[in-house]
């Protein structure tokens, strides 16, 4: 087989790429490690920057979200049990952000596969990447107790962190950063109505936080030792320690139900560079992973490949590798900022079992500064919004 760009992986970042690459003219094929029921179904973020947005809308690829996503002017901070704030990215950016679940996002990004013929090879295995370093790359893999050969250009992975496309770029040029946090999220999907603004929350419990899906449909966190399991965490257990962690007029609001999706996930931060070696390229999860706090996740994914297909699309359309010979520092530059914004907010907003009572004094002392300076609650809409893309 033959293709122009060869895709490892099948999630966001990679079928978002086929699809902008499809917009340049450029033939792709992807290849991925699970069944396709098997990506469709995996929870994850849900919380749209305005540049993602943007990109979903450029390319046809937001009716859904338009009718089904839920725009907020910005989101709500409450600790303690004291008085809440709010992060006002309306009014001060002008910029607006969706919650539509990365679920949904992904059902999108198939169907307009579906749409337009695109090749995927779902559950393929024994991946390798060959050549990455000659003009004439080559990716071998197994599918159907099959070895199968795609010949290509370049080579994309989007495999996420345990892919196997940044394994492939050599020790010796690959540098990784990596910050582990000693707790982990619990998080629950629940038929309940939202709260009307996602709202975190720091208590002397641990951390909270009340995000929406849709109208109809809550996502719900709780920081949880690093050693707490799904089953230590019955219903019953879950929303009375849910609520707790809110002021008690939030609370109220909170309805129960049987929750629909439970899952404990450690936090951390890791950042791979560079994001290019030869003919490879990393995007997503298999360059970078942020601690949800910040919603940066998906986001990020976007940028990548926003950043990638636009240098693809100039060297097919020109021959000029100016921007394919910048991506990596590009990519890198949103990504570090994202990472330190997510960064921020983890410390901010969670209890670290080794906090010394100087560090939280300085914790709650950073709150009150944030709530009463609109100067730091601007910069951290910036963030929180998402900056705008470089241009070309």
């Amino acid at each position: 087989m033959k293709t122009q760009v060869a895709i490892i992986g099948s999630g966001p970042a990679g079928m978002l790429l086929s699809e902008l690459l499809s917009r340049h003219g450029i033939e792709s094929l992807v290849l991925e490690r699970q069944s396709r029921a098997h990506v469709a179904s995996r929870i994850r973020a849900g919380v749209l920057e305005a540049t993602t947005v943007e990109v979903l809308r450029e390319n046809g690829l937001a009716e859904r979200m338009d009718r089904e996503g839920h725009p907020h002017d910005g989101m709500r901070i409450v600790w303690a049990g004291r008085d809440t704030f709010f992060i006002d990215t309306q009014r001060f950016l002008g910029k607006r952000f969706m919650t539509y679940g990365q679920t949904q996002v992904q059902e999108d990004l198939y169907a307009a596969a579906d749409r337009r013929g695109q090749t995927i090879f779902d559950e393929s295995s024994e991946v390798v990447l060959h050549g990455l370093e000659s003009n004439a790359p080559h990716v071998s893999f197994v599918r159907g107790g099959e070895g199968h050969r795609v010949d290509c250009e370049f080579v994309v992975g989007c495999d996420g962190f345990h892919g196997v496309a940044r394994r492939s770029i050599p020790a010796s040029v690959l540098r990784e950063f990596e910050k582990v946090y000693p707790f982990g999220w619990l998080g629950v999907m629940a038929r309940v109505k939202p709260l009307p603004d996602v709202t975190y929350a720091n208590h002397p419990r641990g951390f909270a936080l009340a995000s929406a899906r849709s109208e109809k449909l809550s996502r719900f966190y709780i920081q949880v030792p690093l050693d707490h399991k799904v089953e230590d965490w019955p219903d019953e257990r879950f929303w009375p320690e849910f609520k707790a962690r809110f002021p008690k007029d939030l609370a109220e609001q909170i309805d129960e139900a049987p929750t629909i999706e439970k899952s404990v996930a450690p936090l951390r931060s890791y950042v791979a560079e560079p994001m290019r070696h030869g003919r490879l390229f990393l995007a997503g999860d298999a360059a970078h992973i942020v601690p949800p706090t910040g919603a940066k996740g998906l986001n990020l994914a976007v940028s990548d490949v926003f950043y990638l297909s636009r240098a693809l699309g100039a060297f097919y359309k020109t021959g000029s590798e100016t921007l394919i010979d910048g991506y990596s520092a590009m990519a890198l530059r949103r990504v570090w900022s994202s990472v330190r914004t997510s960064w921020y907010l983890t410390n901010l907003l969670h209890r670290f079992p080794t906090a010394s009572e100087f560090d939280q004094r300085a914790q709650e002392y950073e709150l009150d500064y944030l709530k009463s300076s609109q100067h730091a609650q601007a910069a951290l809409a910036e963030q929180y919004a998402g900056l705008p893309f470089e241009p070309a």
